[in-house]
């Protein structure tokens, strides 16, 4: 309770010292750190805005949990307390559930099809399916393939996840997914994951390389997996209520600033993940690469489940058939 008053102390400071004059503030809060690529993308949307608006357009980001975990600013969003910010597909989903579908594994043949899924109409579809809960997406950016990492030995086969307690975001379909390979399922925000694995809390973790490198989480688990269960995007959102405040040209501004920083961020990826990759192996990482189908085979009953759900169902054969 104490957190979520001083999160919206936070935020009412920052509206009431907001100045007064032409310049429109806009608010976006997420929780990586400031040398993550997906962070500068965001940043260059803010000097991209500064010129094309002439100045009347100013982005001020907040990074690395300042105003909350992933859930906490979708609900600031919802209310109008703030005006965006960057989370997973993974947390999207408990706020638009077509998003839920992304987040399956082993969904995407390779990088190329998921880039062409989220570039085209099915993308925008699942962009679009948060307006009715005040959420406006607005781009996906690239979050490479998430894989396990973990504090004793390896993951070379799904057996090696039983009895593992493996933090996981908030996602019911993340908790699936690692119950169906064996694993506990742990909800652990990111800002307290290094201190959960250093203590015990769990015995691993899951997530992309440069993720793992900037949480420094390699000082603590000196087993990374390749085994790239998902392939799931950050996306970033807009409140509903900021973006219907903004004139016409204000949000044509934002959106070529977006699509513009969607292809500079990829880029930053691509240098990012080879760059983690390397240096989390010169500190001692032993990164393996296992065989994927065995983990593909223990996940399928999760697709079985989805087709009691006619509409989700049928997005994913949309994707599928891409």
């Amino acid at each position: 309770m104490n957190r979520i008053v001083q999160m919206f102390a936070l935020v009412f400071v920052l509206a009431s010292c907001a100045n007064v004059s032409d310049v429109k503030t806009i608010r976006l809060a997420h929780g990586l750190d400031v040398n993550h690529p997906v962070h500068r993308a965001m940043f260059a949307i803010g000097e991209d805005l500064v010129e094309r608006s002439n100045g009347s357009l100013k982005l001020e980001i907040y990074p690395s949990q300042q105003l909350g975990t992933e859930r906490e600013v979708l609900e600031l969003l919802q209310i109008g307390s703030l005006d965006m910010t960057k989370v997973s597909v993974a947390t999207l989903e408990n706020f638009a559930p077509k998003a839920k579908a992304l987040g399956l594994p082993y969904l995407f043949r390779d990088r190329e099809h998921a880039f062409s899924v989220l570039d085209g109409p099915i993308g925008q579809e699942v962009l679009d399916d948060g307006k009715k809960y005040w959420l406006k997406g607005l781009c996906f950016y690239d979050a490479g393939s998430r894989s396990f990492y973990t504090k004793d030995k390896p993951v070379m086969a799904p057996a090696d996840l039983n009895g593992k307690k493996i933090r996981v975001m908030e996602s019911n379909t993340a908790m699936d997914m690692v119950s169906n390979l064996g694993g506990s399922p742990t909800p652990i925000s990111w800002g307290e994951l290094y201190t959960a694995l250093q203590q015990g809390v769990v015995d691993g973790a899951e997530n992309n390389p440069p993720s793992f490198y900037l949480s420094r989480h390699y000082e603590v688990c000196k087993y990374y997996a390749l085994n790239e269960h998902t392939y799931s995007p950050d996306v970033l959102v807009a409140s509903t209520h900021f973006w219907d405040a903004l004139t016409e040209k204000e949000q044509q501004w934002m959106q070529e600033s977006v699509k513009k920083s969607v292809a500079h961020q990829r880029s930053l990826w691509a240098e990012a993940e080879a760059e983690a990759l390397e240096a989390v192996k010169k500190a001692g990482v032993q990164v393996v690469r296992p065989g994927k189908e065995q983990f593909s085979a223990k996940v399928a009953p999760m697709y079985e489940a989805i087709k009691s759900d006619p509409e989700l169902y049928a997005l994913i054969q949309k994707i599928k058939a891409e």
